[in-house]
C-alpha cells in the first residue's frame, strides 16, 4: 500500500486525486489549513489521514509539524493547491503578491523540505501541478506567473539534487481546467464561465497518476496538458 500526502484535496484535481488514490486502497495524508478543515477531509475521505499546516503562511509549517505525527514512509508528496489574483503590475498589492508566492511557491519548498526524509526513504516522488502559466506570462497575470515559473525552478533543482537519492520529480502544467479556482478567474476577467469549455480535473489526475505509475527505469518530467476541443 502506497503513501501520499496531497495539497488542495478539497476540491478539483486534488479532491479527484484523493478519490483515485483511495479507491486504490493506498493511504492518504491530506493537508489542511485549519482543525475545521481537517475534519470536513476526513468526512470526506474516510480513512484518511490529515495534517493541518497554512500554507499562506510557510514559516510557520515546520512549527506545526513538529506538534503532529508525520508519515515515517512517503511514496508521494503531491503539490495541488494554489492561489490566483489577476490585476495589472500597476495595481497589484504586496499583500496578493505575498500570498500568491507563500502559496504556490514557498509552502511547496517548505513542504518538501520537511518532507524529504520520508520520501528518500522509498524512494518517492514528488509532483507539483503546475500550470501554463508556468511556462509563459499573460498581461493580468504576473503574480501567479511568477509564483509558477519559480516552481518550474523549484522542480528542475529538486530533481537534479534528489535523482541520487532515486526520488523523482514531475511538474503537470494543466491548461485552464474546470475548478473552482478557474470560475475565480473568469469572474476577475470579466467573463461568462463555462465549465464545459476546459479540461476535466479527472483529465489532469489521469496525467498525474501516469507518472506516479511509471516503472523505475523512468522518470516523465514534465507534462504538459491542453484543452482538446
Amino acid at each position: 500500500m502506497a503513501s501520499h500526502l496531497i495539497t488542495g484535496a478539497g476540491s478539483g484535481i486534488g479532491a479527484v486525486l484523493a478519490a483515485r488514490l483511495a479507491e486504490r486502497g493506498d493511504e492518504l495524508w491530506l493537508l489542511a489549513r485549519d482543525a475545521r478543515r481537517a475534519a470536513e477531509l476526513r468526512e470526506r475521505f474516510p480513512g484518511a489521514k490529515t495534517l493541518v499546516g497554512d500554507l499562506a503562511d510557510p514559516a510557520k509549517l515546520s512549527w506545526a509539524f513538529g506538534h503532529q505525527q508525520l508519515p515515517v514512509e512517503l511514496d508521494s508528496l503531491l503539490h495541488v493547491a494554489g492561489v490566483v489574483e489577476l490585476a495589472p503590475v500597476g495595481e497589484l498589492p504586496v499583500k496578493a503578491w505575498q500570498e500568491t508566492l507563500n502559496v504556490n511557491l514557498v509552502a511547496p519548498a517548505e513542504l518538501t523540505r520537511l518532507l524529504l526524509p520520508s520520501l528518500r526513504l522509498v524512494k518517492g516522488h514528488v509532483v507539483f501541478v503546475n500550470s501554463g502559466a508556468g511556462l509563459r506570462a499573460s498581461a493580468d497575470w504576473s503574480a501567479y506567473a511568477a509564483s509558477k515559473h519559480g516552481l518550474k525552478a523549484l522542480a528542475d533543482s529538486l530533481r537534479l539534487e534528489e535523482h541520487g537519492n532515486g526520488v523523482r520529480v514531475t511538474s503537470v502544467y494543466p491548461g485552464r481546467t474546470a475548478t473552482a479556482m478557474q470560475a475565480k478567474v473568469h469572474q476577475q476577467e470579466g467573463r461568462a464561465y463555462d465549465a464545459g469549455q476546459w479540461i476535466e480535473p479527472e483529465s489532469v489526475a489521469k496525467a498525474i497518476l501516469a507518472a506516479l505509475d511509471a516503472s523505475r527505469d523512468a522518470e516523465i518530467t514534465d507534462i504538459t496538458v491542453r484543452p482538446g476541443y
